[in-house]
């Protein structure tokens, strides 16, 4: 009788919160249609100022020193300000956000897994493949539904394996009759239903000293067919502060895609932190973004494209950065540098391949921090965008994008 009492003190561990994050973006002569309608050719779109208001809950179940089940419950709705709408009006839907088990350092740190519908950012370390699961709802959530494996045969290699799908109408939600057709990864405005699977891996391993990673990946979209992606990625550390971020993937179908950066942040003891990079992203003109289809490079382009929202392909950007770290949820950094198009479409109306120049600022700050191991936070962030139009677009107006952002965790 002693033993499930046993087993359910030392055993298990619950913990919850929550969070709410309001954020206003304003925005003007951006590419495309923001916010709706369809997604247009590349060419000045409408203005736009919208209130955005995303409370979440979430539940963590840990068993053992091995095991976990995380589910998150979200919702988002919008004051429209201009143009006025009601067509994300509170409650508008109750998104399944997240809902994994996970099994870590198994069969003596062998093994170990994720299934279930989880976050995908930046997964393996692979930014310039997995982003966002659902960038047709507008950044509110970035979940795939996922089943993956990892084994680890040392310290230094590893294999990841995974299958991924994502539904086109969100799945696992309940909403008032205005958001039952809200499209979730959104490839273009359309009743058709754009489904898509996935899987791949992901060699990860050390050699002469170098971090690198060899990845294939698939993925098949209703109506459109298969995508099938290699790449290899290199992650040279030249000093303590000095290190490079080199990248190269190549499709199917001949498409490629390059990426080479160097990154430099201070490692002294001071509480301020400097840093500073430059690199060059190429993308061919038919380059499928797989699931990198977020806001990683600009909040500007995301409606700019006729393939569907964040749907980056036929671009060389070149970029330098730098800023200031000041601590937790306290940061300044800025960007700017030039665009083109790798091939000139004439999607911008332009007849060049000048696109133009994008620059960008964003400064992180804290507001509060209370209660026990501050488990109380409030910060903020507010984030601006420029893009001034090159002789690829037929219009000279520069596109703007403003934001500012309040988050309350706990």
């Amino acid at each position: 009788m002693m033993l499930p009492a046993i087993l359910a003190a030392s055993a298990l561990a619950f913990d919850a919160g929550a969070d709410l994050r309001i954020r206003q973006e304003i925005m003007d002569n951006v590419p495309g249609l923001p916010g709706g309608g369809n997604l247009s050719r590349a060419v000045a779109g409408k203005g736009k100022n919208q209130m955005r208001f995303r409370p979440r809950v979430w539940g963590d179940l840990k068993a053992w020193e091995n095991f976990r089940l995380y589910a998150r419950l979200a919702d988002e709705f919008r004051w429209n300000v201009h143009p006025k709408n009601h067509s994300s009006a509170f409650p508008d839907e109750l998104i399944l956000d997240n809902l994994f088990v996970d099994g870590t350092g198994l069969f003596d740190g062998v093994f170990d897994f994720r299934i279930g519908r989880q976050d995908i950012y930046n997964l393996y370390g692979l930014d310039h493949v997995f982003v966002d699961g659902t960038p047709g709802d507008g950044s509110r959530t970035v979940y795939s539904d996922v089943v993956r494996f990892g084994f680890a045969f040392d310290e230094e290699d590893r294999l990841d394996v995974f299958a991924l799908h994502n539904d086109d109408f969100g799945g696992i939600r309940w909403g008032t009759r205005g958001s039952r057709r809200h499209i979730s990864s959104r490839y273009a405005a359309s009743d058709v239903d754009y489904d898509e699977w996935g899987g791949g891996a992901v060699w990860s391993a050390k050699a002469f000293g170098l971090d690198y990673k060899i990845f294939a990946a698939s993925k098949k979209t209703e109506h459109d067919g298969d995508t099938e992606v290699a790449g290899l990625k290199l992650l040279p550390k030249f000093t303590e502060e000095l290190s490079g971020d080199f990248e190269a993937m190549a499709e199917d179908d001949g498409e490629w895609s390059a990426y080479a950066a160097v990154n430099w942040k201070d490692s002294g003891e001071g509480a301020i932190k400097p840093f500073a990079g430059a690199g060059v992203h190429f993308l061919s003109e038919d380059w499928d973004p797989m699931w990198s289809r977020g806001v990683n490079y600009s909040e500007v382009f995301l409606y700019g494209s006729h393939d569907g929202v964040a749907w980056w392909s036929n671009m060389i950007y070149l970029q330098l950065s730098g800023g200031l770290d000041l601590g937790r949820h306290h940061r300044i950094g800025a960007s700017t540098g030039p665009m083109f198009a790798a091939n000139n479409d004439g999607l911008g109306g332009g007849d060049g391949e000048f696109k133009g120049l994008l620059s960008q600022a964003r400064y992180d700050f804290p507001l509060l921090t209370a209660g026990e191991d501050g488990r109380f936070e409030i910060f903020g962030h507010v984030y601006a965008e420029l893009f001034n139009p090159g002789d690829y677009y037929a219009s000279d107006r520069p596109a703007w994008f403003l934001r500012w952002q309040v988050e309350f965790r706990f």
